[in-house]
């Protein structure tokens, strides 16, 4: 079916496939900050956001945590925790800019005199920001959140950046893999067939099964990652947890689940990460064995951490959209959340 090109035209119609290929073009985006952003220092760092939205935040606290001096949080709720005051950085991410729980953040930060920067492709955030002069990021509208990161993660580090709190290798190290990244994304394309197509033969693996996602320390948000790809796009339940906390628990809860049981269990790995958890993943397969079904291992293509974080993201999108021509949904959009924003309301 994935080798179908009428298939994969009228259950794409939107074009996600062709979208994410033009993904390596967000490596080399310049973020357009609209405010006073002056070198200074902080106490700690609070990013916001919801999501998709909050996916940069994650993976930014990852990159940075070695090279950081101050503590980042990132907060994906309503309510700043109670540290945040006006030596506190706080940074609002909503790609809409109508989140209502990164806006009520973005107003405890105000009242709170924290030095605010928001960012968003328009909507209330963008007027907030107008209205208390508060510097603003303008995010590239026309994609899903979910397949934004790389804008947001552009603008995130280049705010670091221009707070000197961080210096520029990591958001150079983006765009220098930019042409890097196209050449993987051009072995996952429609045209190449399934034989040969990574994306496509991970799709069919975890047809009509639960996704089951797990990283590492560092690998941790691309799983989440991989989580929020399997829901949105191919409308399909997944989960996902980290190692080595899921040997304190989670571990013990398979054991109680046969394994013909319709899961498809993925291990996303970095050569980057502490040999351990490496250790730790092999040997709970085998432990595991006969109470879940086997894990598929998905090795992390590229030397640097950054790399690493933009393989994966592109991986799975590109996995989940076949994954949704399987399932015979529409990849792109998220009806049933836009409809409950609206009850909300």
């Amino acid at each position: 079916m994935l080798d179908d090109q009428n298939i994969i035209i009228q259950r794409d119609p939107s074009g996600a496939l062709q979208a994410i290929q033009h993904l390596p073009e967000q490596a080399t985006f310049t973020p357009d900050i609209h405010g006073d952003i002056a070198p200074r220092t902080f106490s700690r760092i609070v990013m916001a956001g919801m999501g998709g939205s909050a996916l940069a935040a994650d993976m930014v606290k990852v990159l940075v945590r070695d090279i950081l001096a101050v503590p980042l949080e990132v907060v994906k709720g309503y309510t700043l925790p109670a540290y945040v005051d006006d030596q506190t950085l706080v940074i609002a991410i909503s790609h809409s800019g109508n989140t209502e729980e990164t806006l009520s953040c973005y107003e405890q930060a105000k009242e709170r005199g924290a030095a605010l920067v928001a960012m968003a492709t328009g909507g209330a955030l963008q007027e907030y920001a107008e209205r208390d002069n508060v510097p603003f990021a303008l995010v590239p509208n026309g994609a899903q959140p979910r397949m934004s990161t790389v804008y947001h993660l552009r603008i995130l580090l280049q705010i670091l950046q221009q707070y000197t709190l961080i210096d520029s290798t990591l958001y150079d190290g983006i765009a220098n893999s930019s042409d890097w990244l196209r050449e993987h994304i051009n072995h996952w394309s429609p045209e190449v067939p399934t034989e040969h197509n990574y994306a496509k033969q991970i799709a069919e693996r975890a047809a009509g099964k639960i996704g089951m996602f797990y990283g590492g320390e560092l690998t941790a948000p691309i799983a989440y990652k991989w989580k929020i790809s399997w829901n949105e796009s191919s409308k399909n339940v997944a989960f996902w947890n980290q190692f080595p906390e899921f040997n304190h628990n989670e571990f013990i809860g398979w054991v109680s689940h046969p394994i013909e049981k319709p899961f498809a269990v993925f291990d996303l790995r970095s050569h980057l990460e502490n040999p351990r958890i490496t250790e730790r993943m092999e040997l709970t397969d085998q432990m595991l064995s006969g109470n879940r079904p086997h894990t598929k291992s998905i090795q992390l293509e590229g030397e640097s951490l950054v790399q690493q974080f933009l393989w994966g993201l592109a991986f799975a999108d590109m996995s989940s959209v076949y994954l949704a021509i399987l399932n015979n949904v529409n990849p792109v959009p998220v009806e049933l959340v836009e409809k409950f924003k609206q009850a909300l309301s």
